[in-house]
């Protein structure tokens, strides 16, 4: 009985304990490195520290963390929209107060006017506050001596 206990004993051991040859796998290659990292290469920092202080352009600095919606909602911030109703009344008086001036328009840039006449001839008027052109008489083209229809002989 000695002997049985023994053996199972030794067959245990054997299934456990290995030679170093008898090892097979990655671990067994000479240039086999543990995969898993060291305690002081796996969290170098904190992961609540920060590297540099935030820099948000549109946030003031206190609420940058405050992650509430009505904190950081700035649309109800502005002051309420001030409106006024007009009356007819009202529009009257005051367009009866205003005076315009000329000098309160932009100035006439067209200072020419073009008119066609009835053969379809280009008049050119000179208005008389014309700035390009002095002299402020009509100028026309010259009616053409033959119809504008060319033939086979002149072509």
């Amino acid at each position: 009985m000695a002997s049985k206990a023994s053996s199972s004993i030794s067959q245990t051991l054997k299934r456990y304990i290995k030679k170093p040859w008898e090892v097979t796998g990655p671990c067994a290659d000479p240039e086999y490195k543990n995969a898993l990292p060291k305690a002081t290469e796996y969290r170098i920092r904190c992961p609540a520290t920060t590297l540099q202080k935030p820099i948000v352009p549109t946030s003031d600095p206190g609420t940058i963390f405050d992650i509430k919606y009505y904190a950081r909602d700035q649309r109800r911030n502005r002051p309420p929209v001030s409106r006024t109703v007009l009356k007819k009344a009202d529009v009257e008086k005051m367009m009866k107060e205003n005076t315009f001036d000329v000098n309160d328009f932009p100035k006439v840039y067209l200072t020419a006017k073009f008119e066609e006449d009835e053969n379809a001839m280009l008049i050119w008027l000179t208005s008389p506050s014309s700035e390009l052109n002095s002299p402020s008489i009509a100028q026309t083209m010259p009616a053409p001596s033959t119809p504008h229809r060319s033939t086979p002989e002149q072509l």
